[in-house]
């Protein structure tokens, strides 16, 4: 087989390979954190809760490793696939005009151009608008719910919050000096999330005015 065939096909699997994985570990959805639910909501009920813990917020690298980081950037299988295209590309094209050794250095400069003109922004592009990690139940403290039904006598009910682009309803409970002073807690009533039990699936409540 032709050596630019096999750097072309090669190179294209691996790119192919790695943008269907890639693209598939990014689940499409937005965060709902902080956001008060409309009495345009429609609520259903038994909806689940994500189960992924949300990523946490990276470090910035010392300066000190900028050039190590560099060099292993320089490493990675998609640039080495991207080249490889490009190599293919180029090669496959410019054999019909010329041979020898200046062919692989025509390959190599191809390869090396398709990399940095086009596979290279493309990339970042594809994977610019990729979804953050699915919220949990914990990033909820603070919000603010809606009572689906009226608190019965030992200050429980549903709740509806939104969670994740998604609403969701979990049992929620006043909390004890609000079920003492005689609270009562109304559909539709607005609620802030003080503490969740995930175990149980369950949130600590108080009123808002």
């Amino acid at each position: 087989m032709n050596l630019y065939v096999l750097s072309l096909a090669l190179g294209g699997a691996g790119l192919l390979t790695m943008a269907v994985s890639g693209l598939g570990s990014h689940a499409p959805g937005s965060a709902g954190s902080g956001h008060d639910l409309g009495a345009g909501h429609d609520v259903g009920a038994g909806h689940d809760l994500a189960a992924s813990h949300g990523g946490e917020a990276g470090h910035g690298h010392q300066p000190a490793h900028g050039e190590q980081f560099r060099l292993l950037s320089l490493l990675s299988p998609r640039l080495l696939f991207s080249v490889l295209v490009g190599i293919g590309a180029t090669g496959l094209i410019a054999e019909h005009f010329v041979g020898g050794p200046l062919l692989v250095v025509l390959a190599l400069v191809g390869g090396i151009a398709f990399e940095a003109l086009l596979v290279g922004p493309l990339w970042k592009q594809l994977f610019r608008f990729a979804s953050r990690p699915a919220l949990t139940l914990e990033s909820s403290v603070a919000d603010v719910a809606r009572a689906v039904s009226g608190f019965d006598a030992n200050g429980q009910g549903l709740i509806a919050l939104e969670l994740d682009g998604q609403v969701v309803q979990v049992l929620g409970t006043l909390r004890v000096e609000d079920r003492t002073a005689g609270v009562r807690v109304r559909s539709g009533d607005r609620l802030r999330i003080e503490e969740v039990d995930t175990a149980r699936n369950r949130c600590t409540v108080s009123p808002l005015a």
